[in-house]
């Protein structure tokens, strides 16, 4: 219909108009028609948004628009219905836009609601998380967000905790209605996460209450309700606990997910143009041609440290180097001190350098990991979404007063004085901090709200290369070794997530592979051993996107010449939000 009336439009102009030059006539149609259709889909692309968070206000919550805090939905059956419903809702409106018809910039767009919205249903229907992952079932991060965050006024945050409370019950009767035939790993990670909920569902919420302007029936309904939540979730910790007694003894499912389900969940994640086999084996070479690198510094520096012969074993000398150097790190007590003394000295590398502009208004907060969110990384980030670009960013760093005098060496060893700067530059400037102040900065909302994850790990991956070859810690050369030993951290990560997921590697070989071919300290390798058993494809993200990125800005070098300009291609490959690289690509290179 829409087709017609534009053909019809055309017609009716060119009569009326019969003395005007032709071309000129065309050319003003065709932009017209153009122009209608941008508005089309731009119309289209708002209200998708509008409608997910009507489907999603939690997910609203995460990304700072707040359309109905105060709902937590019951994950049951009518719930799935609800979401399928969405789904095939959004996807008949979506076909109706011919793709040949859209600009590069809103046919990104339609490809990233597109993935979103196969993702979803593909979750639902086929990967079915929900029945055998009980760690996806925690209250915590909702309540959290309500109470950190300083959106509004606290007297009106505090109302909606009120009347999200309401559900608790319900979400966790849900929940075990849900669970079937779980893995042993997520019921551990999910008895260990509830516990943690009691940090947020804490007496200091009691009392912010308590002291608050919510009036006298408010109060006493939030006492009844936080009463009943705090023992639901009292009640599903020992549920949990049951179960994961019964799995022990009469077994549990594996936590492999098998080729046919990786390479479905690669796809839908990574977006990268390529199987995960393909990345798997890309991955190996690239370990073959690190650990040469290194094995060249170990060489050239092996004297300065060692006084016996180096070994004839390359992989044996960069280890035994390693050892001696990773002794030089931070006390225990201070780490979390450590990691937010050094933010200010990236900074001013950065401004220095001019590698690309940091607005000092949007603060980076470097907190404890909130214990509902420990047990699964000892670094990340929690930022806000394009909704509330004024709020904190979190650098979440796990303390280490829970560890065992042993194990707390052995990861302060892996975390030693130069690994701790090459992790600071990840997480914080320039790398996850500095990207997602700029996603949010995108004038499409899509690229900034719906993330891949590829890139958005792929550029935090990117800028520890390319702060060390701007010169940060002048070319020390055990910086470097160090940097190649974090980077071979990344290539081993997509090693092992497909070898573990498919190939059925054991975590005898997975330690050995961690411990003897990437020089990880056994308390690093451990870890990621149990991040591996938990997640799927995430791990392959960071090489996956950093190849990319990588790759591209030497691309466009070669074909620029002396005309590139390093500043200028972050900010432009940042503005285009977190979407896949494959894409971006597209946008720097079309003209």
């Amino acid at each position: 219909m829409k087709k017609a009336a534009i053909s019809l439009a055309v017609v009716i102009g060119l009569g009326a108009l019969a003395g005007c030059n032709s071309a000129t006539i065309q050319k003003e149609t065709a932009e017209a028609a153009e122009q209608q259709v941008k508005q089309n889909f731009s119309h289209f692309s708002d209200q998708f948004i509008n409608d997910l968070w009507q489907w999603s206000p939690t997910w609203a919550l995460y990304s700072g628009k707040h359309v109905n805090d105060g709902y937590l939905e019951v994950p049951n059956d009518a719930a799935r219905a609800k979401t399928l419903a969405f789904v095939n809702t959004q996807q008949a409106k979506l076909a109706k836009f011919d793709k040949s018809t859209l600009t590069t910039n809103d046919l990104i767009d339609y490809e990233l609601i597109s993935n979103l919205l196969a993702s979803i249903k593909w979750q639902q229907e086929r990967f079915k998380a929900w029945q055998w992952n009980p760690s996806q079932y925690n209250v915590a991060g909702g309540f959290a967000q309500i109470i950190n965050e300083d959106f509004a006024p606290l007297d009106e945050r505090l109302k909606s905790v009120v009347a999200r409370l309401e559900n608790v019950p319900a979400y966790y009767q849900a929940a075990q209605a849900n669970i079937d035939n779980p893995t042993i790993e997520h019921t551990q990670l999910a008895i260990m996460q509830n516990q943690g909920a009691f940090s947020v569902l804490s007496d200091e919420l009691a009392e912010k209450v308590n002291a608050s302007g919510l009036s006298e029936s408010d109060k006493t309904l939030f006492t009844q309700r936080f009463e009943l939540a705090k023992s639901a979730v009292n009640q599903h910790i020992e549920w949990l606990t049951e179960l994961e007694a019964k799995l022990e003894k009469e077994g549990a499912r594996s936590f492999r997910i098998g080729e046919e389900l990786y390479e479905e969940k690669f796809a839908l994640d990574i977006q990268a143009g390529m199987s995960g086999k393909a990345l798997f084996e890309k991955a190996t070479a690239d370990k073959y041609r690190v650990q040469a690198e290194m094995a060249k510094i170990t060489r050239d520096i092996w004297s300065k440290y060692i006084d016996t012969p180096i070994p004839q074993d390359d992989n044996v000398a960069i280890k035994q180097l390693i050892d001696v150097l990773s002794v030089k790190h931070v006390k225990r007590e201070d780490f979390v001190d450590e990691v937010r003394a050094q933010i200010p000295e990236l900074v001013k590398f950065v401004n220095e350098k001019q590698l690309m502009t940091l607005d000092p208004s949007k603060p980076l907060v470097v907190r404890e990991t909130p214990e509902y969110m420990r047990g699964f990384a000892g670094a990340s980030i929690s930022a806000p979404g394009p909704y509330e670009k004024s709020a904190n960013t979190y650098y979440n760093v796990t303390p280490l007063d829970g560890m065992s005098d042993e194990s707390a060496e052995s990861y302060l060893r892996e975390y030693n004085h130069w690994i701790l700067q090459v992790l600071n530059i990840h997480e914080a400037i320039p790398g996850h901090y500095t990207q997602l102040v700029y996603s949010n900065e995108s004038p499409s909302l899509v690229k900034s709200l719906f993330g891949n994850g590829a890139m958005v790990e792929g550029w935090a991956v990117y800028t520890e290369r390319m702060m060390l070859e701007e010169g940060y810690g002048e070319f020390e050369p055990e910086l470097w070794l160090m940097y190649y030993k974090w980077n071979l951290r990344v290539i081993a990560n997509t090693i092992l997530d497909y070898s573990i997921q498919v190939n059925g590697m054991t975590e005898e070989q997975a330690l050995d592979l961690m411990m003897n071919e990437a020089f990880q300290q056994r308390a690093e390798a451990e870890g990621k051993w149990r991040r591996a058993t938990l997640s799927q494809v995430q791990l392959t993200s960071y090489y996956s996107g950093y190849r990319e990125i990588y790759d591209l800005r030497e691309e466009l070098k070669g074909a620029q010449g002396e005309a590139f300009d390093l500043k200028a291609f972050h900010e432009q490959f940042l503005s285009y939000g977190s979407a896949p690289v494959k894409y971006i690509k597209q946008l720097m290179t079309s003209k």
